[in-house]
């Protein structure tokens, strides 16, 4: 599967572009500001329905204008696939695929698969659990409807339950069959989600183990673990056991929404311990990751999104993570960077041809 072209009218910068692909490697290329990661970003809408970095849509519409419309052809299985998006101030989105409407966007995800790497990515490792945990959801969501379904579902009746236990506090007469009710469904849904992220983190870390020691030529020991109250209490043991606590916090305190993951190097923290180009490469190696079990569970080699990817990493580095993705397990790869000979030494280095395109304020000046 690969993208074969894009159009863009008042997204972001643009007011209006069209470009052409190589289904292999592209690279655009300009200054910062220029707009090169919100050709990335389009891709990704397209793709998943929504902003790598904004979850409002109508953030992204260029300026005073009242809309914006992304369009581009996949080919998929030597078939051209029209996906085409639609946002316009104040009005639900529109997204079609073969200019047939979705009645429910959660459909389109999975078919067109996507993994972006971006300096952005950092917040995985610094940031709060809820981070890594998205990483996990991205990942399953794209390969099992069923689980972003039960996820909708169960963060609902996470939310009812929240809000519940803070009208007992300000009351003082709970519901008690009521917050049974949303009890049981965490539990039931709960449990089916931890198994399957169960099963998901034991094909991954062997995956993320061995991109990490190929792109720094086994320099160091990295781990991954997945941390869930679930490892110690069963669901419904858990929830009874955090009960009065969460009446007193007046939120939930037990479930699969306080998983997390643990990064480490060696057998320290990786967040405290790790050089910036070692969080890099680990970080990378988590998204090479997530593109092998994308590729191993649909059977399509998902697009790979490469933002600013050399930044931070040493040549060595660099040239052993091109010489990864350009081999036949990878697809189409884009990737940005503002230094236009330093793309074309590289990919001369490992002998690849590479489609380079030139941005400047939001237009394409050569292509």
């Amino acid at each position: 599967m690969y993208l074969k072209s894009l159009s863009l009218i008042n997204f972001k910068n643009y007011q209006e572009a069209e470009l052409y692909f190589s289904a292999t490697i592209n690279c655009f290329t300009g200054n910062n500001g220029a707009g090169k990661t919100n050709l990335l970003d389009a891709i990704h809408y397209l793709s998943l329905c929504k902003s790598y970095f904004n979850s409002i849509d109508s953030q992204q519409i260029l300026n005073e204008a009242d809309f914006f419309m992304l369009q581009g052809n996949f080919d998929k299985h030597e078939r051209v696939e029209l996906v085409s998006c639609a946002v316009k101030r104040n009005q639900k989105k529109q997204f079609r695929r073969n200019k047939k409407e979705y009645d429910r966007l959660a459909d389109h995800i999975g078919l067109f698969p996507v993994v972006m790497i971006t300096p952005y990515d950092i917040s995985l490792i610094l940031e709060g659990s809820e981070e890594r945990r998205r990483f996990i959801d991205n990942a399953l969501s794209q390969t099992d409807s069923q689980y972003l379904d039960q996820l909708i579902t169960y963060n609902k009746a996470l939310a009812n339950r929240n809000s519940l236990l803070k009208a007992f506090r300000q009351s003082g007469h709970p519901d008690e069959d009521l917050l049974e009710i949303f009890s049981e469904k965490l539990i039931q849904l709960g449990a089916e989600l931890y198994k399957k992220r169960q099963l998901f983190m034991e094909i991954f870390m062997p995956l993320f183990v061995n991109h990490y020691l190929f792109i720094t030529e086994q320099a160091e020991q990295v781990s991954l673990t997945y941390i869930s109250q679930l490892h110690v209490y069963d669901y419904t043991s858990g929830m009874l056991f955090s009960n009065q606590r969460d009446r007193l916090t007046e939120r939930t305190n037990f479930g699969i929404h306080k998983d997390d993951l643990e990064f480490k190097i060696g057998l320290l923290p990786l967040k405290k311990f790790a050089s910036q180009g070692q969080q890099k490469s680990f970080l990378i190696a988590l998204k090479l990751a997530h593109y092998s079990y994308l590729k191993l569970k649909t059977g399509i080699k998902p697009i790979l999104l490469l933002d600013d990817i050399f930044d931070k990493l040493d040549d060595r580095r660099i040239r052993q993570l091109m010489q990864m993705v350009v081999q036949d397990e990878f697809g189409q790869i884009f990737v940005t960077d503002t230094n236009k000979d330093r793309v074309e030494k590289v990919f001369k280095e490992i002998n690849r041809e590479v489609n380079i395109i030139s941005v400047d304020a939001g237009s394409i000046v050569r292509q």
